[in-house]
């Protein structure tokens, strides 16, 4: 099989370091820059952190995708705020099957972008993490695995014969969902509390005090809430469970938000990129109050951030950080790099 991975970040990485390992993929990746040269030099290096140990495998580069170009299967691992600029190159392309993987939150909009069949394209979110480095790429996981499905339905039979065959005898699990739209959408919702608490803590997840964990998990249960109203059909056993104040799910939630703060899994899952993607962000939080504000009937209050107009050009940007609910406001500079790691 011909697969295509679009994109060269820790997602694109990780899932083409897997789809090498069965024997039958032809495996493309789409790099630039300095970092296509390394793949071309030295291989794509990963640093499987909870593993401990280094994987090198030998991967072919490309550096743009022609129309012509045809591939049995497309992932596409931008971040979602890079889709706009390749979304007409993808249009373009003669493949037939693409998979976006990543935070998305309008999969409705790219299935409407792409101008194909619905059961053409798939929505996934891969459950890895890390940071690339100058020489390696440091990926982060226990089990690695995909939550895919349509953007608003369940994929064809077709479809997912061709996901399995792609990761055949490769240790992977495919998990699929009928309505993807609705997951990334639920998802947001406690991502963004997790990378406005970073910014509070400067990048250092240690810092975050038991108010604001509690204020995480609040502000994703409000989140869900706030897409109800907007008319999201909320999955409440994959999402409100979880969040709602003195539930099970809550109390898991709880422990896991206390690991994460207080071990490398907090930099390693979640500030390192929140700290390195603030456009990324800054594009998903605006993305968030856009759909949210289609009901004004309803509004519940949930962590947000927003962001000096004049941070693209200056390595120091000024974060207003608050949740009306609870009257908390603080205003804080954060210093980030100005080298903002895109997907290539």
């Amino acid at each position: 099989m011909r697969i295509l991975v679009y994109g060269a970040g820790v997602q694109g990485c990780e899932l083409a370091h897997r789809l090498l390992q069965n024997k039958k993929n032809v495996v493309t990746m789409l790099a630039r820059g300095e970092w296509k040269e390394r793949l071309d030099q030295r291989g794509l290096v990963i640093r499987h952190w909870a593993q401990c140990r280094t994987t090198v495998d030998r991967v072919a580069t490309i550096d743009t995708l022609a129309p012509d170009d045809c591939y049995d299967l497309v992932f596409v691992t931008m971040q979602a705020g890079q889709l706009p600029q390749v979304l007409p190159i993808l249009k373009q392309n003669k493949s037939e099957y693409f998979v976006f993987l990543g935070n998305d939150p309008d999969a409705v909009g790219v299935l409407r972008a792409m101008q194909r069949p619905a059961d053409k394209i798939a929505f996934g979110f891969q459950n890895t993490a890390g940071r690339r480095e100058p020489d390696r790429l440091v990926s982060v996981h226990t089990s690695v695995g995909m939550t895919v499905g349509g953007a608003t339905a369940p994929l064809s039979g077709v479809f997912r014969q061709r996901l399995q065959s792609a990761f055949d005898g490769v240790k992977y699990k495919l998990t699929y969902y009928d309505d993807m739209d609705e997951w990334l959408k639920c998802h947001l919702a406690l991502i963004l509390p997790v990378c406005y608490v970073c910014y509070a803590c400067n990048g250092d997840l240690t810092k975050a005090t038991a108010e604001q964990r509690k204020l995480m998990l609040d502000a994703a249960w409000e989140g869900c809430m706030m897409l109800k109203a907007a008319g999201v059909p909320v999955n409440d056993a994959e999402n409100t469970s979880y969040y709602e104040a003195c539930t099970p799910g809550r109390k898991k939630m709880d422990r896991m938000m206390l690991m994460m703060t207080k071990t490398p899994l907090g930099r390693l899952c979640a500030s390192d990129h929140a700290m390195h993607a603030v456009e990324e962000m800054h594009y998903h939080d605006e993305a968030f109050e856009v759909e949210l504000s289609c009901d004004t009937k309803h509004h519940v209050n949930i962590l947000s951030v927003v962001v000096s107009d004049k941070w693209f050009s200056s390595s120091t940007t000024s974060f207003i950080v608050k949740n009306r609910c609870f009257n908390f406001k603080e205003t804080l500079g954060i210093k980030v790099t100005t080298d903002f790691r895109n997907d290539f």
